[in-house]
């Protein structure tokens, strides 16, 4: 036995005793297709929950994300099993922003900035959630993974 025959066989039996969920594979399999490897990463620089203690509702949660020569702003409201952000890019760009979550499609809820660099992106699923800003000029902006 070479050592292919012997990883193959290793292969067989952990696919037939421990196979890797479906699940699993799907967000693999997503993940790739979100990757922007040349996108400037905006790292979350400031995070405001939005809940009062003993008050239903409360404020919406603000989020700032950083990275060199820009910010993101963000606001998320909870809208049952939803999340609506309302958000700003500055300095203000022309861009298309996309969420990025397990449960979406790549390209599956966008939205354009208006000339302000404000955006609206409404039935966010709540989970861990990421944001690529994808500038008219061709560069892009990723904002880290944070849980909506």
């Amino acid at each position: 036995m070479n050592d292919d025959e012997l990883v193959a066989g290793i292969r067989e039996t952990f696919e037939t005793l421990d196979p890797v969920p479906a699940a699993v594979l799907a967000a693999a399999r997503a993940s790739i297709a979100w990757r922007a490897p040349s996108a400037r990463l905006a790292e979350l620089a400031h995070d405001r929950d939005g809940h009062a203690a003993g008050v239903r509702g409360g404020r919406p949660r603000t989020l700032t994300f950083t990275c060199p020569d820009a910010t993101v702003e963000i606001e998320v409201s909870p809208e049952g099993r939803y999340r609506e952000i309302h958000g700003r890019l500055d300095p203000s760009a022309a861009a298309l922003v996309e969420v990025r979550h397990r449960d979406l499609p790549p390209g599956g809820i966008t939205a354009r900035t208006d000339p302000a660099g404000m955006f609206w992106l409404p039935r966010v699923p709540a989970g861990l959630v990421s944001l690529i800003l994808r500038l008219d000029d061709g560069t892009s902006i990723v904002t880290s993974w944070i849980r909506l």
